[in-house]
């Protein structure tokens, strides 16, 4: 398993810092369908700092598999740096992060429901460990450190393989009386569509994602889509308008319920930039009624494909007490 690494990434936020306890550093590994990223996150009065950022293939056949790797990685990382107070992890579908268990991991090979990952992954590390939803982890990073940062409402948007979402307040999680709140792209927006990987038919997720975008330009890349866009190929054009089109209805029904200060948007589809984001703003505020369109706002991730894995790394100070730290002040 090799280990690409990347180089210290520092996060300005001494502005929306109050003083705290002294520096402890965290690790956080996002686990994907792909790859897995994992970062070293040193946070203090004033001051976080990414220290070091890796990434290298997911692997194996199984949950135990994958787990397995996420704690070799983990310990792998704590052991260079024995000041390390505790890890998180997120896994790509549902967890109940409370218990610590997680249901269908519909990108992730072996039958994941009912799996206890965070205790497995604790009990291969030695390390007090937290778990949590990719998407969620990617709003917590955004919403303290990242384009949210400051906002009082954000919803966090990760489009990729599928859609992912979750929501913030003044810098904190919302995540409703269950523990699942933020699931925007399983909204049902056909009821007799496709059959989705949670079981319902006609989510966002079933219309919204990357197969359906490439497979509808006749590419085979989502950047070939939006270079074929670009020189005018009509398909290419046509499949992306589709995807808009649907993501916008999703988002328009997310703002009528919470009418979030911004729209965070990031994923491997997100890198697009504005031929995705200009459309998508312009067609969710054409859907606005009751509050003003100009309300609607979309920004753009900022902390880059590391976002989901310093989320995670978050989630760990919080379990050790430390999320105070990084607390958003909204004045």
């Amino acid at each position: 398993m090799d280990l690409i690494e990347d180089g210290p990434h520092r996060l300005d936020v001494s502005e929306h810092m109050p003083a705290g306890p002294p520096s402890r550093r965290y690790v956080g590994v996002d686990v994907g369908g792909t790859n897995i990223k994992s970062v070293v996150l040193e946070m203090a009065p004033g001051r976080a700092e990414v220290l070091r950022q890796d990434q290298c293939p997911t692997e194996g056949d199984t949950p135990a598999d994958v787990l397995a790797q996420v704690a070799t990685i983990a310990s792998s990382l704590a052991a260079a740096d024995p000041s390390t107070s505790a890890l998180g992890f997120s896994l790509p579908g549902a967890v109940d992060r409370r218990r610590g268990v997680t249901g269908v991991m519909p990108n992730l090979p072996g039958a994941w429901p009912g799996t206890r990952a965070r205790a497995a992954v604790e009990d291969l590390t030695g390390i007090p460990t937290a778990l949590i939803n990719d998407a969620r982890a990617f709003t917590l990073a955004e919403s303290r450190l990242g384009a949210g940062r400051g906002l009082e409402v954000v919803v966090g948007v990760t489009l990729g393989t599928g859609v992912g979402g979750g929501i913030a307040r003044a810098g904190t999680l919302f995540e409703g009386a269950s523990g699942f709140a933020g699931e925007l792209g399983h909204q049902i927006l056909y009821p007799d569509g496709e059959l989705c990987g949670c079981g319902n038919r006609g989510c966002v997720e079933t219309v919204v994602n990357s197969r359906t975008l490439t497979e509808r330009a006749g590419l085979r890349t989502v950047k070939e889509v939006f270079a074929e866009a670009a020189a005018g190929n009509a398909r290419a054009v046509a499949s992306i308008a589709g995807y808009v089109d649907n993501l916008a209805i999703a988002l328009a029904n997310v703002h009528a319920l919470l009418c979030p200060d911004a729209f965070v948007v990031g994923g491997g589809i997100a890198e697009a930039g504005a031929e995705l984001l200009v459309p998508l703003l312009e067609r969710i505020r054409a859907l606005t009624t009751f509050d003003q369109p100009l309300n609607v706002q979309v920004r753009s991730a900022a902390l880059g494909p590391y976002s989901g894995a310093i989320g995670a790394a978050l989630i760990a100070a919080e379990r050790e007490g430390h999320e105070e730290c990084l607390a958003v002040r909204s004045d």
